[in-house]
């Protein structure tokens, strides 16, 4: 009996031998990324200073004279270490989606891989276009309005000037990318949803005015505390939220046809079978 029992397969055993696998390969590839990244910390940080250049151009200041600061010994170590780890996370993420796919697949029927398939390439799409608008315009946009606020020494008024640090500097642009990176998925979200059946354009389009309140609850939440930084992610939120609806309409009259195309074909087989 207890040979019997050893022989027998051990479904649960493979799935985490399986899991097991699948982990190993994505910690090993974010590991290996945050080497080379980390080597290259400080290049990839004065890539992140361009925003910040920019919007010092915008406010009419000299760009030579811009400068980030740091307060502790350790700060700039552990900003490059987060650096490294922000594009570790970044330049390994096509190797952990495809190692998730490969876990899930097996699975999913074919007609759902097919339909998974797509969305896994979306994300990341959607997600880099995020990362684009925050890095190419709402950063430098931001940084404007902060430096605007620096005041010029004059007769009864002292010199008030920002000098970010760069803990600070790097927290920032990293929640926003982030932010608008999370915002950006609600069309891949809502559309997996509408395909099980789970939300209809309808309910989305009925709860709109509510989707309106809570875009500005979470921008309010994942953003700084100034005015900018929220409107800047609520009004892209509210965008992508119309865009989830017309997302969703389009499944469900996909659906409807394929609904169509085989209640056609059974009629057809009906029909072939009676002669």
């Amino acid at each position: 009996m207890s040979g019997e029992t050893e022989d027998k397969p051990q479904p649960l055993i493979e799935h985490l031998m399986e899991l097991r696998t699948r982990l190993i390969w994505s910690i090993g590839a974010f590991f290996v990324a945050f080497i080379v990244c980390f080597f290259f910390a400080k290049h990839l940080f004065n890539y992140l200073v361009i925003p910040y250049k920019t919007a010092v151009q915008w406010a009419g200041l000299d760009v030579e004279k811009a400068q980030l600061i740091y307060t502790a010994p350790q700060e700039f170590f552990f900003t490059q270490v987060k650096v490294a780890m922000f594009g570790g996370l970044v330049v390994a993420f096509p190797i952990i989606a495809a190692q998730v796919y490969k876990f899930v697949a097996p699975g999913l029927y074919k007609n759902e891989r097919q339909a998974f398939l797509p969305f896994l390439i979306a994300s990341p799409v959607l997600f880099l276009m995020g990362g684009a608008l925050v890095y190419f315009f709402f950063t430098p946009m931001v940084m404007w309005f902060f430096l605007s606020m620096q005041q010029a020494p004059g007769h009864d008024e002292v010199a008030i000037s920002l000098m970010p640090k760069v803990s600070e500097y790097l927290s920032l642009i990293m929640t926003l990318v982030f932010s608008f990176g999370l915002v950006f998925q609600l069309p891949v979200v809502t559309t997996l949803l509408a395909r099980v059946g789970l939300l209809t354009s309808q309910w989305l389009a009925e709860k709109r005015k509510f989707a309106i309140v809570l875009a500005f609850i979470v921008a309010a939440v994942l953003t700084p505390p100034d005015p900018m930084s929220q409107i800047g992610l609520a009004l892209p939120t509210i965008l992508l939220y119309e865009i989830s609806i017309h997302a969703a309409r389009l499944v469900e009259r996909q659906r409807a046809r394929q609904a169509v195309e085989e209640g056609t074909g059974s009629a057809d087989v009906a029909k072939t079978d009676s002669v």
